[in-house]
C-alpha cells in the first residue's frame, strides 16, 4: 500500500533523530568539555548537527503526513507512488548533513534530499488542488 512505507519510515526516522537530539543535549549540558561545545554552538559542525536534528524531525513528520494522506487518497490522486518515493528520498537531506559533519562527505545527498522532498510536497499540493471534493470528504 502506497503511503504505508512513509508512515513507518517517518516514525522510525523521527525516533532516531529524537534520540540524536538527546545526544546533542548531553553534549551541550553534561559532557566533559561542555564549555567548548557551548562556545562553538552557533558555528561549524555544532550548527550543522543541530540542522540535521531539526531537518531530520521535520522530514520525518512530513513523511508521516504524506504517508497518511497517500493511504487515504491513493485512489483519487495521481502519481502516489512517485510522491511516496520522493518523500522517502527526501530523508537523504538530514542524513547527508550528518555525513558531512561526521564523515566529511560532499553535500550531494543534502541537495538530492532537499530537491526530492520539495518536489514531493509541491507535487502533492498540486494533486490536492486538482482533487474534486466529494460529499463524504473531510477536506
Amino acid at each position: 500500500m502506497t503511503g504505508k512505507n512513509n508512515l513507518s519510515a517517518g516514525f522510525l526516522f523521527m525516533g532516531l533523530f529524537m534520540a540524536y537530539g538527546f545526544l546533542l543535549i548531553y553534549l551541550r549540558d553534561f559532557a566533559p568539555g561542555k564549555e567548548e561545545w557551548i562556545a562553538q554552538y552557533t558555528v561549524g559542525k555544532h550548527f550543522e548537527s543541530r540542522l540535521a536534528h531539526v531537518h531530520g524531525n521535520l522530514f520525518a513528520f512530513l513523511n508521516i503526513v504524506i504517508g497518511y494522506l497517500l493511504v487515504h487518497f491513493n485512489t483519487r490522486i495521481g502519481n502516489v507512488r512517485a510522491i511516496s518515493w520522493l518523500a522517502l528520498t527526501g530523508m537523504l537531506m538530514p542524513l547527508g548533513i550528518l555525513a558531512e559533519v561526521y564523515l566529511g562527505a560532499p553535500p550531494l545527498f543534502v541537495l538530492i534530499g532537499a530537491a526530492a522532498m520539495t518536489t514531493a510536497v509541491i507535487w502533492l499540493g498540486i494533486a490536492f488542488f486538482k482533487l474534486k471534493v466529494e460529499k463524504n470528504d473531510h477536506v
